[in-house]
Protein backbone atom coordinates (compact mmCIF):
# COMPACT_ATOMS: atom_id res chain seq x y z
CA UNK A 1 0.00 0.00 0.00
CA UNK A 2 1.68 3.40 -1.28
CA UNK A 3 1.55 6.37 1.25
CA UNK A 4 0.08 9.85 -0.29
CA UNK A 5 2.04 12.53 -0.05
CA UNK A 6 2.06 15.82 -0.89
CA UNK A 7 3.46 17.63 -3.48
CA UNK A 8 3.46 21.13 -1.75
CA UNK A 9 6.81 21.28 0.56
CA UNK A 10 5.83 22.15 4.20
CA UNK A 11 7.72 25.46 5.18
CA UNK A 12 10.35 25.42 7.78
CA UNK A 13 9.40 25.36 11.60
CA UNK A 14 12.07 27.75 12.88
CA UNK A 15 10.10 30.57 11.09
CA UNK A 16 6.60 29.58 12.37
CA UNK A 17 8.55 29.59 16.27
CA UNK A 18 9.92 32.82 15.70
CA UNK A 19 6.84 34.67 14.80
CA UNK A 20 5.00 33.17 17.97
CA UNK A 21 8.36 34.51 19.56
CA UNK A 22 8.50 37.90 18.10
CA UNK A 23 3.74 38.23 18.77
CA UNK A 24 4.59 37.30 22.54
CA UNK A 25 7.52 39.52 23.50
CA UNK A 26 6.34 42.58 21.91
CA UNK A 27 2.59 41.69 23.81
CA UNK A 28 4.49 41.37 27.28
CA UNK A 29 6.95 43.95 26.86
CA UNK A 30 7.44 45.68 30.10
CA UNK A 31 7.93 49.64 29.94
CA UNK A 32 10.52 51.42 32.28
CA UNK A 33 10.44 53.99 34.52
CA UNK A 34 12.68 55.65 36.13
CA UNK A 35 12.73 57.82 39.85
CA UNK A 36 15.57 60.13 40.21
CA UNK A 37 16.55 60.92 44.03
CA UNK A 38 17.65 64.55 44.61
CA UNK A 39 19.37 65.54 48.20
CA UNK A 40 21.95 66.35 50.22
CA UNK A 41 23.97 63.97 52.49
CA UNK A 42 22.69 62.76 55.62
CA UNK A 43 18.75 63.61 54.44
CA UNK A 44 16.91 60.22 53.98
CA UNK A 45 17.71 59.62 50.70
CA UNK A 46 18.15 55.77 51.10
CA UNK A 47 14.85 55.73 53.15
CA UNK A 48 12.75 57.09 50.12
CA UNK A 49 14.95 55.09 47.97
CA UNK A 50 13.97 51.69 49.73
CA UNK A 51 10.57 53.08 50.34
CA UNK A 52 9.73 53.35 46.38
CA UNK A 53 11.15 50.23 45.74
CA UNK A 54 9.21 47.86 48.75
CA UNK A 55 12.89 46.96 50.12
CA UNK A 56 13.73 47.10 53.49
CA UNK A 57 16.74 49.61 54.29
CA UNK A 58 20.01 47.37 55.56
CA UNK A 59 21.72 48.03 58.44
CA UNK A 60 24.54 49.36 56.91
CA UNK A 61 22.72 52.08 55.18
CA UNK A 62 20.86 52.95 58.49
CA UNK A 63 24.44 54.78 59.65
CA UNK A 64 24.73 58.01 59.11
CA UNK A 65 28.56 57.58 58.48
CA UNK A 66 28.10 55.33 55.53
CA UNK A 67 29.41 56.16 52.36
CA UNK A 68 27.79 56.97 49.74
CA UNK A 69 28.44 56.22 45.62
CA UNK A 70 28.87 58.50 42.85
CA UNK A 71 25.53 57.40 41.75
CA UNK A 72 23.19 54.82 43.83
CA UNK A 73 21.16 52.59 41.50
CA UNK A 74 18.44 49.92 42.53
CA UNK A 75 15.47 48.49 40.68
CA UNK A 76 12.25 46.43 41.57
CA UNK A 77 9.50 45.19 39.20
CA UNK A 78 6.31 47.01 39.62
CA UNK A 79 3.02 44.25 39.82
CA UNK A 80 -0.91 45.26 39.98
CA UNK A 81 -3.37 44.68 43.04
CA UNK A 82 -3.70 41.18 42.50
CA UNK A 83 0.11 40.56 42.12
CA UNK A 84 -0.14 38.80 39.14
CA UNK A 85 1.52 40.62 36.23
CA UNK A 86 4.23 43.01 35.93
CA UNK A 87 3.62 46.36 34.94
CA UNK A 88 7.25 48.00 34.73
CA UNK A 89 10.64 47.94 35.62
CA UNK A 90 11.42 50.70 38.63
CA UNK A 91 14.37 52.05 38.73
CA UNK A 92 15.92 54.38 41.19
CA UNK A 93 18.80 56.41 40.89
CA UNK A 94 20.06 58.93 44.14
CA UNK A 95 22.83 61.30 43.88
CA UNK A 96 25.09 61.97 47.23
CA UNK A 97 24.89 65.66 47.12
CA UNK A 98 25.03 68.75 44.89
CA UNK A 99 28.46 68.82 43.74
CA UNK A 100 28.85 69.31 39.52
CA UNK A 101 30.78 66.01 39.33
CA UNK A 102 28.08 63.53 40.89
CA UNK A 103 25.22 65.31 38.86
CA UNK A 104 26.90 65.21 35.76
CA UNK A 105 26.81 61.30 35.88
CA UNK A 106 23.28 61.06 35.34
CA UNK A 107 23.23 62.44 31.99
CA UNK A 108 25.35 59.31 30.87
CA UNK A 109 23.17 56.90 32.59
CA UNK A 110 19.90 58.51 32.32
CA UNK A 111 20.04 60.93 28.69
CA UNK A 112 17.07 62.54 28.25
CA UNK A 113 15.95 61.78 24.78
CA UNK A 114 15.65 58.31 26.15
CA UNK A 115 14.41 58.19 29.50
CA UNK A 116 12.76 61.90 29.59
CA UNK A 117 9.00 60.62 29.01
CA UNK A 118 9.18 57.60 32.08
CA UNK A 119 11.33 59.84 34.34
CA UNK A 120 9.85 61.20 37.94
CA UNK A 121 12.09 63.76 40.38
CA UNK A 122 11.96 63.50 43.51
CA UNK A 123 13.88 66.33 45.55
CA UNK A 124 14.95 66.18 49.04
CA UNK A 125 14.73 68.11 52.06
CA UNK A 126 15.93 67.90 55.61
CA UNK A 127 13.54 69.63 58.15
CA UNK A 128 16.32 69.42 60.62
CA UNK A 129 18.18 72.39 58.41
CA UNK A 130 15.06 74.05 57.35
CA UNK A 131 17.11 77.32 56.84
CA UNK A 132 18.66 75.13 53.35
CA UNK A 133 15.02 74.90 51.80
CA UNK A 134 15.05 77.47 49.43
CA UNK A 135 18.93 77.64 48.22
CA UNK A 136 18.52 73.77 47.56
CA UNK A 137 15.28 74.16 45.90
CA UNK A 138 17.38 76.53 43.42
CA UNK A 139 19.83 74.12 43.04
CA UNK A 140 17.83 71.05 42.14
CA UNK A 141 15.44 72.73 39.92
CA UNK A 142 17.89 74.59 37.72
CA UNK A 143 19.80 71.26 37.61
CA UNK A 144 16.52 69.64 36.64
CA UNK A 145 15.82 72.18 34.00
CA UNK A 146 19.38 71.80 32.65
CA UNK A 147 19.38 68.39 32.56
CA UNK A 148 16.02 68.37 30.10
CA UNK A 149 17.33 70.36 27.57
CA UNK A 150 20.21 67.89 26.84
CA UNK A 151 21.67 68.36 23.62
CA UNK A 152 18.86 70.81 22.57
CA UNK A 153 18.33 68.66 19.29
CA UNK A 154 14.60 68.61 17.43
CA UNK A 155 14.09 65.23 18.38
CA UNK A 156 14.32 66.51 22.32
CA UNK A 157 12.68 69.36 21.90
CA UNK A 158 9.42 67.40 20.55
CA UNK A 159 9.49 65.13 23.74
CA UNK A 160 9.98 67.84 25.68
CA UNK A 161 6.69 69.88 24.26
CA UNK A 162 4.63 66.34 24.68
CA UNK A 163 5.97 65.84 28.16
CA UNK A 164 4.89 69.46 28.70
CA UNK A 165 1.34 69.09 27.41
CA UNK A 166 0.56 65.79 29.32
CA UNK A 167 1.63 67.40 32.83
CA UNK A 168 -0.19 70.55 32.08
CA UNK A 169 -3.70 68.64 31.09
CA UNK A 170 -3.31 66.54 34.46
CA UNK A 171 -3.07 69.77 36.55
CA UNK A 172 -5.78 71.60 34.14
CA UNK A 173 -8.22 68.16 34.94
CA UNK A 174 -7.20 67.35 38.29
CA UNK A 175 -10.03 66.60 40.67
CA UNK A 176 -10.01 65.70 44.31
CA UNK A 177 -10.28 62.11 44.90
CA UNK A 178 -14.27 61.76 46.98
CA UNK A 179 -15.47 58.55 48.23
CA UNK A 180 -18.22 58.89 46.09
CA UNK A 181 -18.49 56.65 43.08
CA UNK A 182 -17.62 58.29 39.25
CA UNK A 183 -21.04 59.40 37.72
CA UNK A 184 -22.14 56.66 35.13
CA UNK A 185 -22.45 60.29 32.44
CA UNK A 186 -19.58 62.27 30.75
CA UNK A 187 -21.17 65.30 32.17
CA UNK A 188 -18.05 66.15 33.31
CA UNK A 189 -15.90 65.54 29.94
CA UNK A 190 -15.67 68.34 28.04
CA UNK A 191 -13.54 69.95 25.49
CA UNK A 192 -13.01 73.40 27.28
CA UNK A 193 -9.93 73.20 28.82
CA UNK A 194 -9.79 75.50 32.35
CA UNK A 195 -6.85 77.91 32.46
CA UNK A 196 -4.10 77.62 35.11
CA UNK A 197 -4.44 80.14 38.05
CA UNK A 198 -1.97 82.63 38.40
CA UNK A 199 1.47 81.61 39.39
CA UNK A 200 0.78 78.02 38.63
CA UNK A 201 3.15 75.90 36.19
CA UNK A 202 4.96 78.99 35.03
CA UNK A 203 7.96 77.37 35.45
CA UNK A 204 9.59 73.25 34.22
CA UNK A 205 9.55 73.85 30.43
CA UNK A 206 10.10 69.96 30.12
CA UNK A 207 6.50 69.09 32.17
CA UNK A 208 8.87 66.16 34.44
CA UNK A 209 6.80 65.37 37.36
CA UNK A 210 8.37 66.66 40.42
CA UNK A 211 7.76 65.40 44.17
CA UNK A 212 9.36 68.17 47.02
CA UNK A 213 9.69 65.58 50.05
CA UNK A 214 10.53 67.23 53.09
CA UNK A 215 11.78 64.37 55.48
CA UNK A 216 11.83 63.82 59.32
CA UNK A 217 9.00 65.89 59.76
CA UNK A 218 8.23 63.62 62.77
CA UNK A 219 10.63 66.39 64.86
CA UNK A 220 8.51 69.50 64.05
CA UNK A 221 6.31 68.04 66.49
CA UNK A 222 8.72 67.18 69.06
CA UNK A 223 7.80 68.80 72.52
CA UNK A 224 11.17 68.14 74.23
CA UNK A 225 13.06 71.12 75.14
CA UNK A 226 16.29 70.16 73.39
CA UNK A 227 19.44 72.31 73.35
CA UNK A 228 19.80 74.28 70.05
CA UNK A 229 21.81 72.61 67.87
CA UNK A 230 21.16 68.96 69.03
CA UNK A 231 18.91 68.13 66.44
CA UNK A 232 19.88 70.58 63.74
CA UNK A 233 16.93 72.89 64.11
CA UNK A 234 17.85 75.08 67.12
CA UNK A 235 15.13 77.30 68.69
CA UNK A 236 12.58 76.46 65.71
CA UNK A 237 12.25 72.95 67.92
CA UNK A 238 10.93 73.58 71.44
CA UNK A 239 7.28 72.60 71.16
CA UNK A 240 4.24 74.59 70.61
CA UNK A 241 3.96 78.00 70.41
CA UNK A 242 2.83 80.91 68.35
CA UNK A 243 6.04 82.20 67.04
CA UNK A 244 6.74 78.15 66.19
CA UNK A 245 3.40 77.63 64.68
CA UNK A 246 4.25 81.14 62.47
CA UNK A 247 7.67 79.98 61.61
CA UNK A 248 6.67 76.62 60.32
CA UNK A 249 3.64 77.54 58.23
CA UNK A 250 5.59 80.31 56.79
CA UNK A 251 8.15 77.82 56.08
CA UNK A 252 5.12 75.39 54.22
CA UNK A 253 3.32 78.79 52.60
CA UNK A 254 6.89 79.39 50.54
CA UNK A 255 7.25 76.07 49.71
CA UNK A 256 3.66 75.18 48.30
CA UNK A 257 4.46 78.47 46.23
CA UNK A 258 7.45 77.28 44.65
CA UNK A 259 5.82 74.02 43.73
CA UNK A 260 3.08 75.33 42.05
CA UNK A 261 5.47 77.72 39.97
CA UNK A 262 6.63 74.37 38.95
CA UNK A 263 3.57 71.78 38.81
CA UNK A 264 4.97 69.76 41.67
CA UNK A 265 3.49 67.93 44.58
CA UNK A 266 4.19 69.01 48.09
CA UNK A 267 4.69 66.25 50.82
CA UNK A 268 6.20 66.20 54.47
CA UNK A 269 7.07 62.16 55.50
CA UNK A 270 8.17 60.36 58.86
CA UNK A 271 10.22 57.25 59.20
CA UNK A 272 6.28 55.35 59.34
CA UNK A 273 5.83 52.72 57.15
CA UNK A 274 2.25 54.23 56.46
CA UNK A 275 3.75 57.15 55.58
CA UNK A 276 5.65 56.55 53.50
CA UNK A 277 3.33 54.13 51.53
CA UNK A 278 1.26 57.18 50.16
CA UNK A 279 4.58 58.98 48.73
CA UNK A 280 5.23 55.83 46.63
CA UNK A 281 1.49 55.37 45.37
CA UNK A 282 1.50 59.20 44.45
CA UNK A 283 5.24 58.45 43.05
CA UNK A 284 3.73 54.99 40.54
CA UNK A 285 0.22 57.60 40.07
CA UNK A 286 2.73 60.31 38.56
CA UNK A 287 4.53 57.89 36.39
CA UNK A 288 1.68 56.54 34.83
CA UNK A 289 -0.36 59.54 34.16
CA UNK A 290 -1.86 58.91 30.40
CA UNK A 291 -0.34 61.33 27.65
CA UNK A 292 -2.60 64.21 26.77
CA UNK A 293 -5.35 63.81 24.35
CA UNK A 294 -4.59 64.46 20.64
CA UNK A 295 -5.46 67.63 18.87
CA UNK A 296 -7.45 65.51 16.19
CA UNK A 297 -9.30 63.96 18.76
CA UNK A 298 -10.20 66.89 20.57
CA UNK A 299 -11.67 68.97 17.67
CA UNK A 300 -14.30 66.04 16.88
CA UNK A 301 -17.70 66.01 18.10
CA UNK A 302 -17.61 63.09 19.52
CA UNK A 303 -16.42 62.43 23.40
CA UNK A 304 -13.75 60.85 24.25
CA UNK A 305 -13.24 58.02 26.81
CA UNK A 306 -11.25 59.17 29.37
CA UNK A 307 -7.80 56.79 29.91
CA UNK A 308 -7.56 55.48 33.29
CA UNK A 309 -4.66 55.67 35.64
CA UNK A 310 -3.45 51.90 36.36
CA UNK A 311 -3.10 53.54 39.75
CA UNK A 312 -5.18 56.06 40.62
CA UNK A 313 -4.26 58.05 43.77
CA UNK A 314 -7.10 58.26 46.52
CA UNK A 315 -5.58 60.13 49.52
CA UNK A 316 -7.16 63.61 49.69
CA UNK A 317 -4.73 67.07 50.01
CA UNK A 318 -3.76 67.74 53.72
CA UNK A 319 -2.37 71.10 55.04
CA UNK A 320 -3.23 70.49 58.81
CA UNK A 321 -0.86 67.94 60.23
CA UNK A 322 2.51 68.69 59.66
CA UNK A 323 3.85 65.29 60.03
CA UNK A 324 1.35 64.45 56.94
CA UNK A 325 1.81 67.24 54.59
CA UNK A 326 0.14 66.08 51.38
CA UNK A 327 -0.31 68.65 48.84
CA UNK A 328 -1.14 67.04 45.21
CA UNK A 329 -0.34 68.41 41.71
CA UNK A 330 -2.73 70.11 40.19
CA UNK A 331 -5.00 71.34 43.59
CA UNK A 332 -3.31 73.84 45.06
CA UNK A 333 -3.55 77.59 44.17
CA UNK A 334 -3.21 81.22 45.64
CA UNK A 335 -6.11 81.38 47.30
CA UNK A 336 -5.57 78.12 49.31
CA UNK A 337 -1.52 79.07 50.41
CA UNK A 338 -2.82 82.54 51.59
CA UNK A 339 -5.76 80.81 54.12
CA UNK A 340 -3.04 78.92 55.89
CA UNK A 341 -1.59 82.47 57.42
CA UNK A 342 -2.42 85.65 56.93
CA UNK A 343 -0.61 88.02 55.66
CA UNK A 344 1.44 85.94 53.67
CA UNK A 345 1.88 87.61 50.01
CA UNK A 346 2.09 84.47 47.25
CA UNK A 347 2.74 86.57 44.49
CA UNK A 348 5.79 88.44 45.77
CA UNK A 349 7.35 85.28 46.87
CA UNK A 350 7.13 84.40 43.21
CA UNK A 351 9.00 87.90 42.42
CA UNK A 352 11.88 87.31 44.55
CA UNK A 353 11.80 83.85 43.42
CA UNK A 354 12.72 85.24 39.41
CA UNK A 355 15.15 87.95 40.42
CA UNK A 356 17.07 84.73 42.22
CA UNK A 357 16.73 82.72 39.13
CA UNK A 358 17.58 85.54 37.00
CA UNK A 359 21.09 86.35 38.81
CA UNK A 360 19.50 89.98 39.70
CA UNK A 361 21.97 91.83 42.64
CA UNK A 362 19.84 95.01 42.75
CA UNK A 363 16.93 93.94 45.19
CA UNK A 364 17.18 91.29 47.98
CA UNK A 365 16.11 88.13 46.21
CA UNK A 366 14.10 85.01 47.57
CA UNK A 367 17.19 83.67 49.32
CA UNK A 368 17.28 87.03 51.29
CA UNK A 369 14.16 87.17 52.54
CA UNK A 370 13.84 83.82 53.62
CA UNK A 371 17.36 83.99 55.72
CA UNK A 372 15.11 86.70 57.30
CA UNK A 373 11.61 84.48 58.47
CA UNK A 374 14.15 81.30 59.41
CA UNK A 375 17.45 82.54 60.13
CA UNK A 376 20.88 80.10 59.90
CA UNK A 377 21.09 78.05 63.21
CA UNK A 378 23.63 75.84 61.88
CA UNK A 379 26.81 75.11 63.43
CA UNK A 380 29.70 76.89 61.67
CA UNK A 381 33.37 75.89 61.60
CA UNK A 382 35.81 77.20 63.49
CA UNK A 383 37.56 80.01 62.11
CA UNK A 384 40.76 79.76 60.27
CA UNK A 385 43.71 81.44 61.76
CA UNK A 386 44.98 84.66 60.67
CA UNK A 387 47.28 84.18 57.25
CA UNK A 388 50.69 84.32 58.30
CA UNK A 389 52.56 86.39 55.35
CA UNK A 390 56.16 85.84 55.98
CA UNK A 391 58.39 88.64 54.29
CA UNK A 392 60.27 88.13 52.02
CA UNK A 393 63.96 87.20 51.87
CA UNK A 394 65.67 90.03 50.15
CA UNK A 395 63.43 92.77 51.89
CA UNK A 396 64.47 90.78 55.12
CA UNK A 397 68.47 90.79 54.23
CA UNK A 398 68.10 94.29 53.64
CA UNK A 399 66.49 96.01 56.31
CA UNK A 400 69.31 94.55 58.71
CA UNK A 401 72.10 95.35 56.28
CA UNK A 402 71.06 98.84 56.40
CA UNK A 403 70.73 98.70 60.16
CA UNK A 404 74.01 97.29 60.40
CA UNK A 405 75.86 100.07 58.14
CA UNK A 406 74.83 101.75 60.17
CA UNK A 407 76.73 101.10 63.11
CA UNK A 408 80.28 100.50 63.05
CA UNK A 409 81.04 98.15 65.85
CA UNK A 410 78.78 95.38 64.05
CA UNK A 411 80.87 95.24 60.56
CA UNK A 412 83.93 92.84 61.25
CA UNK A 413 85.24 95.02 58.32
CA UNK A 414 85.60 98.13 59.89
CA UNK A 415 88.91 97.46 61.86
CA UNK A 416 90.68 97.24 58.75
CA UNK A 417 89.29 100.50 57.15
CA UNK A 418 91.10 103.27 59.62
CA UNK A 419 94.17 101.52 60.75
CA UNK A 420 95.02 104.69 62.32
CA UNK A 421 92.63 103.80 65.42
CA UNK A 422 94.83 100.70 65.99
CA UNK A 423 97.89 103.16 66.44
CA UNK A 424 98.11 101.80 70.11
CA UNK A 425 97.08 98.35 69.76
CA UNK A 426 99.26 95.46 70.97
CA UNK A 427 101.50 93.97 68.58
CA UNK A 428 99.78 90.58 68.78
CA UNK A 429 96.68 92.05 67.42
CA UNK A 430 95.70 90.83 63.88
CA UNK A 431 95.46 93.24 61.29
CA UNK A 432 97.24 96.36 60.49
CA UNK A 433 100.32 97.05 62.86
CA UNK A 434 100.65 100.06 64.94
CA UNK A 435 104.28 102.37 64.62
CA UNK A 436 104.72 101.27 67.97
CA UNK A 437 105.38 97.62 66.93
CA UNK A 438 108.33 98.69 64.78
CA UNK A 439 110.05 100.68 67.35
CA UNK A 440 113.87 99.59 67.46
CA UNK A 441 113.82 99.36 71.06
CA UNK A 442 110.97 96.35 71.20
CA UNK A 443 112.72 94.47 68.29
CA UNK A 444 116.10 94.43 69.77
CA UNK A 445 114.67 93.45 73.17
CA UNK A 446 112.54 90.53 70.85
CA UNK A 447 115.68 89.39 69.08
CA UNK A 448 117.58 89.34 72.17
CA UNK A 449 114.71 86.83 73.78
CA UNK A 450 114.69 85.16 70.82
CA UNK A 451 118.55 84.44 70.26
CA UNK A 452 118.46 83.65 74.34
CA UNK A 453 116.37 80.47 73.77
CA UNK A 454 118.42 79.40 70.46
CA UNK A 455 121.73 79.22 71.57
CA UNK A 456 121.08 78.18 75.39
CA UNK A 457 123.48 81.44 76.71
CA UNK A 458 122.45 84.80 76.54
CA UNK A 459 124.69 86.48 73.16
CA UNK A 460 124.33 89.90 74.51
CA UNK A 461 123.15 90.67 71.32
CA UNK A 462 122.72 94.67 71.88
CA UNK A 463 122.63 98.01 69.50
CA UNK A 464 126.56 97.47 68.89
CA UNK A 465 126.02 94.05 67.58
CA UNK A 466 122.82 94.90 65.64
CA UNK A 467 125.10 97.30 63.95
CA UNK A 468 127.97 94.89 63.57
CA UNK A 469 125.57 92.59 62.21
CA UNK A 470 123.82 94.47 59.73
CA UNK A 471 127.08 96.16 58.47
CA UNK A 472 129.08 92.35 57.94
CA UNK A 473 128.87 92.17 54.03
CA UNK A 474 127.09 89.20 53.18
CA UNK A 475 128.81 87.09 50.22
CA UNK A 476 127.64 84.85 47.74
CA UNK A 477 128.84 81.89 46.76
CA UNK A 478 128.77 81.77 42.88
CA UNK A 479 128.28 77.91 42.61
CA UNK A 480 125.51 77.71 45.24
CA UNK A 481 124.30 80.80 44.95
CA UNK A 482 124.08 80.60 48.87
CA UNK A 483 125.96 83.16 50.96
CA UNK A 484 129.46 82.61 51.57
CA UNK A 485 129.46 82.14 55.15
CA UNK A 486 126.85 79.62 54.61
CA UNK A 487 128.59 77.50 52.40
CA UNK A 488 132.25 77.74 54.10
CA UNK A 489 130.10 75.82 57.27
CA UNK A 490 129.10 73.14 55.13
CA UNK A 491 125.77 73.32 55.49
CA UNK A 492 124.10 71.94 52.40
CA UNK A 493 121.11 70.46 53.80
CA UNK A 494 119.99 72.75 56.22
CA UNK A 495 117.50 75.12 55.39
CA UNK A 496 119.40 78.25 55.36
CA UNK A 497 119.67 78.59 51.64
CA UNK A 498 117.30 81.64 51.33
CA UNK A 499 119.14 84.11 49.72
CA UNK A 500 118.22 87.85 50.25
CA UNK A 501 116.87 88.53 46.99
CA UNK A 502 114.08 85.54 48.17
CA UNK A 503 113.27 87.29 51.51
CA UNK A 504 109.94 88.63 51.93
CA UNK A 505 109.41 92.25 51.04
CA UNK A 506 108.16 94.15 54.34
CA UNK A 507 105.27 96.48 52.78
CA UNK A 508 105.82 100.34 54.26
CA UNK A 509 103.53 101.18 56.66
CA UNK A 510 102.63 104.85 57.06
CA UNK A 511 103.84 106.15 60.29
CA UNK A 512 106.50 103.81 60.37
CA UNK A 513 109.78 104.99 61.73
CA UNK A 514 112.94 106.39 59.98
CA UNK A 515 115.86 104.34 59.28
CA UNK A 516 118.37 104.09 62.40
CA UNK A 517 121.28 105.62 62.94
CA UNK A 518 123.07 103.44 61.43
CA UNK A 519 121.55 104.02 57.93
CA UNK A 520 119.71 100.87 58.20
CA UNK A 521 116.25 100.42 57.49
CA UNK A 522 113.95 98.05 59.38
CA UNK A 523 113.81 95.52 56.93
CA UNK A 524 117.56 95.65 56.79
CA UNK A 525 117.43 95.28 60.68
CA UNK A 526 115.21 92.27 60.54
CA UNK A 527 116.92 90.47 57.62
CA UNK A 528 120.38 90.68 59.18
CA UNK A 529 118.88 88.94 62.67
CA UNK A 530 117.11 86.10 60.93
CA UNK A 531 120.44 85.36 59.03
CA UNK A 532 122.62 85.49 62.05
CA UNK A 533 120.38 83.29 63.86
CA UNK A 534 120.95 80.96 60.83
CA UNK A 535 124.47 80.97 61.81
CA UNK A 536 123.78 80.18 65.25
CA UNK A 537 121.74 77.19 64.73
CA UNK A 538 124.79 76.05 62.43
CA UNK A 539 127.53 76.41 64.91
CA UNK A 540 125.29 75.02 67.76
CA UNK A 541 124.48 71.98 65.64
CA UNK A 542 127.29 70.77 64.31
CA UNK A 543 129.16 67.63 67.12
CA UNK A 544 132.47 67.35 67.37
CA UNK A 545 134.13 64.66 65.42
CA UNK A 546 137.46 63.17 64.75
CA UNK A 547 139.02 64.66 62.01
CA UNK A 548 139.66 63.21 58.87
CA UNK A 549 142.71 62.94 56.98
CA UNK A 550 143.47 66.16 55.32
CA UNK A 551 141.24 68.04 57.41
CA UNK A 552 143.15 66.77 60.56
CA UNK A 553 146.05 67.94 59.10
CA UNK A 554 144.95 71.18 58.39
Amino acid sequence: MEISRSSTPEAPPQDLWSSILDSVSSSRSIPSKQIIVLGQPSSGKSALASALLQKSVPDEQKDDQRTDFAIGYDFADVRDEADEDTLARLSVYTVPSSNPSYTSLLSHFLPPRSSLLNTLVVIVLDWTRPWTFVEELETWLTWVETWSKGDGSRELEILREESRERLQTYLQHYTEPSADPLPATNSTLSNTILPLGPGTFTHNSAGIPIIVTCTKADLIDDGNDMVAGTSGMGSMVKGKGGEWEERTDGVMQVLRTICLKYGAALFYSTPLPANLQVLRQYALHLLFVPPAPSPAGASSTEVQAPVRNIFPFTHKPNTLDRDRIVVPAGWDSWGKIAVLRDGFDAKMWGEVWERDLDGEDGEPGAKKAYANLVPDQGSKPPPLPPFNNPTPEQAFLAKNYDENSKKSDRDPRGAFRNPQDFAGAAAGIVGPLGSSSFSLPNVERALSEMETGIGGTSTGLGDAASRRLAARPISTSASTGRPSALSALGTSSSPTGISAARSPVTPSVPGAPSPGAGGQTQHEVLQNFFQSLLLTKDRTNRSPSKPTNGAEEG
